[in-house]
């Protein structure tokens, strides 16, 4: 299958997504450990990237630049109009579906079952980089989190992974995996 993505055009995002993000950091496995939060936005790169060698029919422009900004209208001051503008309509509205409503929704529950009906209602791409989100933050968990909050992780994982396995064979095959190997952190 011809693959319908610009590296012209993905070396522009990432740029654009390593300024908005740059500074931003998440806490490591390890106690005082800080990660860059590039790292996080290329993990969901990847897995996305494999998810395209794996299967047909997928529109991987779509799917790579929502991977690159999922985060970016939560996580910075990168605005919904910004990106329509820079990237269009299709764009926009997938990254719009990948963003909490934290300012609209206080329960982080409720947040996130919002999010899934909004991804429900755009193509499977989002779909798939919500899936490939949650399998890179299914690795180690911050030193910090409390074991309450890694169980409460892995069932809001299960969740994502009965609302969206449709979309990827593959990454639903990953995230099913990934669910099953962080048991490891729970006590």
């Amino acid at each position: 299958m011809k693959k319908d993505w610009s590296i012209d055009d993905l070396q522009d995002t990432w740029l654009l997504v390593s300024e908005m993000h740059n500074g931003q950091k998440y806490g490591g496995q390890k106690e005082g450990q800080k990660v860059e939060y590039i790292n996080h936005i290329g993990s969901v790169v990847f897995e996305i990237l494999a998810a395209i060698n794996q299967e047909n029919q997928i529109n991987a422009d779509l799917a790579i630049k929502c991977a690159l900004l999922h985060d970016i209208i939560e996580d910075t001051d990168f605005s919904f109009e910004e990106v329509e503008m820079k990237f269009g309509k299709i764009v926009a509205s997938g990254v719009s579906a990948l963003t909490k409503d934290e300012k609209g929704i206080s329960d982080k529950n409720a947040q996130m079952l919002d999010s899934l009906r909004r991804i429900k209602l755009q193509a499977k791409e989002v779909w798939m980089v919500k899936m490939a989100d949650r399998i890179c933050n299914l690795y180690a968990p911050p030193f910090y989190w409390s074991n309450e909050k890694k169980e409460n992780y892995a069932k809001e994982a299960t969740l994502i992974y009965n609302e969206l396995h449709e979309a990827s064979q593959y990454l639903a095959e990953r995230l099913a995996q990934k669910i099953k190997d962080y048991s490891i952190y729970i006590d």
